[in-house]
């Protein structure tokens, strides 16, 4: 299979297999008007297996949402067919309107309008918690 380089806009690499749909669909990517390729299962020297997500543009994209899915992706972007800065994402303190609060005597399930915030409290488990009733966020 052969997937042409892109000349102007974003990589995202490393995300790990089988996570390359969720990222895709969390980052709302169906919604752009240019040509993207999800690439699933490449093969991998440190892990086996990646995905890869190529976005012919240059977008912008919450890379906070993207640690919280895929901490270990990097992200590339493309100038003129060169690489000119890479990211490492990772996962970030508090994510906002990403995860929703499963305790349903939560405010965030009560109150219509508040913002679903998680606070990181365990980063090497990756254990976040409601910053308004301390429940657990699903894995």
């Amino acid at each position: 299979m052969k997937i042409d380089p892109i000349k102007n806009g974003i990589v995202i690499d490393h995300i790990e297999a089988g996570k390359g749909m969720e990222v895709y669909n969390i980052l709302n990517l169906s919604e752009l008007d240019c040509m993207i390729a999800l690439i699933k299962n490449v093969p991998s020297k440190k892990t086996g297996k990646k995905d890869i997500i190529k976005i012919d543009a240059s977008v912008a994209l919450d890379l906070d949402v993207l640690g919280y899915i895929a901490p270990e992706a990097t992200v590339n972007f493309i100038e003129n067919g060169a690489l000119v800065k890479k990211s490492k994402v990772a996962l970030p303190e508090t994510v906002k309107n990403v995860i929703k609060c499963k305790n349903p005597r939560c405010i965030t399930s009560v109150e219509q309008g508040i913002d679903q915030v998680f606070k990181l409290v365990d980063k090497e488990n990756r254990v976040y918690r409601c910053i308004y009733c301390e429940s657990k966020a699903k894995d």
